[in-house]
């Protein structure tokens, strides 16, 4: 789709491609807003096709499978062209398709990498000085990977030629921006109606919202303090300058996460760091000595010790979440859980 916001009124085609694993409850939520479309049109205003650079018939991560095309050689002038990648879409290395991606960006053509293909895109070269997104959970290591990369949180974005979404169902709210954008407000919102997805979410919309344990219900101090910790996972900050940013007191600031987390400022932001190791694990090919320099460990013998006593596993563990042999994808842990070990860490040295 182009850039240009005036409407339109000629049919509009959207080539999908697709790439081993891809999120087949994405690639719904993307194309069925554009079938209700046509539904709810006088015309068809609205065509999809689905390709792939990897063979005929592609798995999705939920075992379901999707016949595809071969990557066209010339779209349709009214294309947009969206890449779905999930699982192993961090490493992911077609060149024939990051070849054909090249092409088409020179072309002019508008190009959006939704969830992991955003890594895709990246690899491609075609999102540097880029504002970009991807799923929250791969977006560390996604600013890692690609230093050049402006990396936020949130639905989607778009920047110029180049967009981003994060997946799921942020797709949805994706797809409704095209429609509201080009064919009016009037039909997207018949559109949502028709799918039950009220509000319609505009680009900026956080990704997240309980983060686990519904951070929002912390105390803002409390809240300040996580998020000052997790802007500087790198280089962490002592705790009297955490507090000192606050504006209360060291032993102010203890108390209240002794209230909320039963451990100490220092405990909570040593697993933060660990939290952001394992997504660096499995999203990047970094080191071990890199990541544990990535994550603020001073060694990487005081960084493998750490691991290892909070999750049981060595570092190198968590370079498997989902290997080549296996059925289904796994991911090491969640955050809810990873919250609650702050509490059975602490509990299990008193």
């Amino acid at each position: 789709m182009t850039s240009s916001s005036e409407p339109v009124s000629e049919p509009w085609h959207c080539v999908c491609v697709l790439t081993p694993r891809f999120n087949k409850m994405t690639l719904t939520a993307l194309i069925e807003p554009l079938r209700i479309a046509n539904y709810l049109s006088p015309t068809q205003i609205y065509s999809y096709e689905f390709v792939s650079a990897d063979g005929e018939v592609l798995t999705a991560s939920n075992g379901m499978q999707q016949t595809c095309g071969p990557l066209p050689n010339a779209p349709a002038r009214n294309s947009t062209i969206f890449v779905l990648g999930s699982w192993g879409g961090e490493s992911y290395n077609n060149a024939k398709l990051m070849s054909w991606l090249r092409l088409q960006h020179r072309s002019g053509f508008q190009i959006c990498g939704i969830e992991l293909a955003a890594y895709i895109l990246a690899s491609a070269g075609l999102l540097a000085g880029k504002t970009a997104t991807t799923h929250w959970s791969y977006i560390k290591g996604l600013k890692e990977k690609f230093p050049r990369v402006k990396v936020v949180e949130q639905l989607f974005t778009e920047d110029g030629q180049m967009m981003t979404c994060a997946g799921g169902t942020a797709a949805l709210d994706l797809a409704l921006h095209f429609v509201k954008k080009y064919r009016g407000e009037k039909l997207a919102g018949e559109i949502a109606d028709q799918i039950m997805h009220h509000p319609i979410r505009p680009e900026k919309t956080p990704q997240r919202v309980t983060h686990g344990r519904g951070i929002d219900t912390l105390p803002s101090n409390v809240r300040g303090a996580v998020e000052i910790m997790e802007n500087n996972i790198e280089d962490p900050l002592r705790v009297s300058q955490i507090a000192s940013q606050l504006g209360i007191s060291q032993r102010q600031l203890e108390r209240r996460f002794k209230a909320n987390f039963n451990c100490s400022v220092a405990k909570f932001g040593q697993l933060m760091r660990l939290q952001h190791s394992r997504v660096l694990l499995v999203t990047t090919k970094l080191g071990i000595s890199e990541i544990s320099t990535a994550s603020g460990f001073s060694s990487q013998s005081h960084f493998n010790q750490a691991f290892k006593k909070c999750f049981g596993r060595k570092p190198s563990h968590y370079r498997t979440a989902w290997s080549e042999s296996d059925i289904a994808p796994y991911w090491p842990g969640t955050l809810s859980s990873f919250l609650d070990s702050v509490r059975t860490a602490t509990d299990a040295e008193t």
